[in-house]
């Protein structure tokens, strides 16, 4: 196991003696990843240090320029913090909302038989769930990934074409961007460890995958039952944890495939009865 990195006084001076000098922030950081530091520890030393050298605003911009260029991503129409919004055919409630990350919480997308629908379309086809292969954009079995799920195809069914077309509607974002529901169970202990839903685009595996619509920018979680125990849905960088309650749905984006984006997502452990979702993920262009 990799010990974990330290920010010490040293390096913080050295990046506040780079700035003195002049580097642009993506130099540091390149320079900071080619000594050995990882990314991530790297972007936050940087920013907590340039937050004390030049403010919180000036850093944001400056660390932003050493990220990959952010992009479109669905959005609610919250301006003006309303508690109900239309979506397509139904009104649905907004029980939480969060600027960074950008998580939504909201009560009633789906009614109760609609729920249930789902998962009788979908329980005859399920299987062991998979995650995308890095190397090579194929699929494979991952201890991380411990649920049973299945695909829809986009419109494939009239319960499905209903769902896409309110969450286009909530999240002003087109139909055709959205890959197909997908149907996940998850039993007694089963749970999908931390991870992000953007693809890697450094990783040989991702342009095939990227071919297809570009990256993932949002995702929307829909909960088809209430599960008697845990199976929640967490985000760890900021320590909330979503309830999996029958009929709401959690969205969240993430504009750049970065881990600036605080979207890092797990779904907790069942720890009774079973747990039944739909995901849909949302592309940056048509997804084919």
């Amino acid at each position: 196991m990799t010990a974990p990195q330290t920010v010490t006084p040293e390096l913080r001076q050295w990046i506040i003696e780079q700035a003195r000098a002049g580097c642009r922030p993506d130099a540091v950081l390149a320079a900071m990843r080619s000594s050995g530091w990882d990314e991530d520890v790297a972007l936050d030393a940087l920013n907590r240090t340039l937050e004390d050298f030049l403010g919180t605003q000036a850093a944001s911009q400056a660390v932003a320029q050493a990220l990959p260029p952010p992009l479109r991503v669905p959005e609610p129409a919250l301006g003006g913090s309303p508690s109900r919004l239309w979506a397509h055919d139904r009104e649905v409630t907004v029980l939480l909302a969060m600027r960074h990350p950008r998580v939504v919480v909201f009560g009633g997308l789906l009614s109760d038989a609609e729920c249930d629908e789902l998962v009788a379309a979908a329980a005859p086809r399920m299987a062991r769930s998979e995650t995308v292969v890095l190397e090579t954009g194929g699929n494979e079995v991952n201890a991380a990934r411990t649920s049973d799920g299945m695909f829809f195809g986009r419109g494939e069914l009239p319960i499905c074409q209903r769902v896409e077309e309110r969450i286009a509607a909530l999240l002003n974002w087109p139909l055709v961007n959205g890959e197909g529901l997908q149907v996940l169970h998850y039993r007694p202990g089963a749970e999908y460890k931390p991870h992000h839903d953007y693809f890697d685009p450094a990783q040989p595996g991702m342009a095939a995958v990227l071919r297809r619509g570009g990256q993932r920018v949002g995702t929307v979680v829909m909960y088809l039952n209430t599960p008697e125990q845990g199976g929640g849905t967490v985000f760890p960088d900021v320590q909330l944890e979503v309830a999996p309650i029958k009929g709401n749905a959690v969205f969240f984006s993430y504009d750049r495939p970065h881990a600036v984006t605080r979207s890092l997502h797990g779904g907790a452990p069942v720890l009774a009865g079973e747990k039944w979702v739909a995901t849909k993920w949302l592309r940056e262009a048509e997804f084919i």
